[in-house]
């Protein structure tokens, strides 16, 4: 009966972790170029020793569940004009790859950028973006054009000067990056080194200045999640309960 109370715990502990999940999605359905948190399940087994000695076979027993992976999808969120020429989105596949504080290599699907007190083109958390961009001091009008060059307008001048250009990073397995938040995410050796290239190019999608990319979560699908988590949830329980009276009843009987 033991068996039953530790399978029950495992299907609860798994439930739990998939609230979490949906929870943290639900909580996101605003926040810009958010990709939600997918939960992953197996099924736990044991080798039955009794079993496999019998029939000189090797033999597993049901054990439970488990959680084997919690994931990101990356699937595009639906692109919202805003009209601020600090606001990017990316129309595709790539990262744009940014500098953390530590040296590492992060990752942004775009968001709004700010011009930090070193002059870099930067994320509004302060990341420079890489390749790196400097904007002089006094520019107008900045543009940052679909294929990633960036321009701006000087003081007196009517011509546009081009001051640099990005580009994006598509990665081999993005689902192994770490979320570090504010919209970044870490490099990883899992997720694969990647190679940047301009976009529109080399499979990657473009940038569209004056738009942000909305959460990939779909609430209707949340809360359908939700209801089939609780019901498995309560299910683990009443398992409970009832494996709880069954040992009740087998006590009585010794007496």
């Amino acid at each position: 009966m033991s068996d039953a109370l530790h399978i029950a715990a495992t299907g609860m502990q798994a439930q739990q972790l998939q609230l979490e999940a949906i929870a943290s999605n639900m909580a996101n359905v605003s926040t810009p170029a958010y990709k939600k948190t997918r939960v992953s399940f197996a099924d736990l087994v044991v080798r039955d020793t009794a079993a496999t000695a019998a029939s000189q076979a090797p033999a597993r027993a049901g054990a439970g569940v488990s959680a084997a992976a919690i994931t990101r999808v990356f699937d595009a969120g639906e692109i919202r004009k805003t009209e601020s020429p600090f606001d990017v989105a990316i129309q595709g596949e790539g990262f744009l790859e940014v500098m953390l504080a530590d040296g590492a290599r992060g990752f942004t699907r775009g968001g709004t950028l700010k011009v930090n007190a070193d002059g870099q083109l930067a994320t509004v958390a302060g990341h420079p973006l890489k390749p790196g961009v400097h904007v002089p001091s006094g520019a107008q009008d900045l543009v940052i054009l679909a294929d990633g060059r960036v321009q701006v307008r000087m003081a007196g001048q009517s011509t546009p000067m081009e001051i640099g250009q990005l580009e994006l990073v598509r990665l081999a397995n993005p689902h192994a990056l770490r979320v570090q938040g504010d919209g970044i995410y870490r490099h990883t050796e899992a997720a694969g080194d990647g190679m940047g290239a301009r976009p529109g190019e080399e499979g990657v999608g473009t940038l569209a200045q004056g738009f942000l990319e909305g959460s990939n979560v779909k609430l209707v699908d949340e809360m359908v999640s939700l209801m089939i988590a609780q019901r498995s949830y309560e299910a683990s329980v009443k398992v409970v309960q009832a494996a709880d009276e069954m040992m009740g009843l087998v006590n009585g009987l010794r007496r």
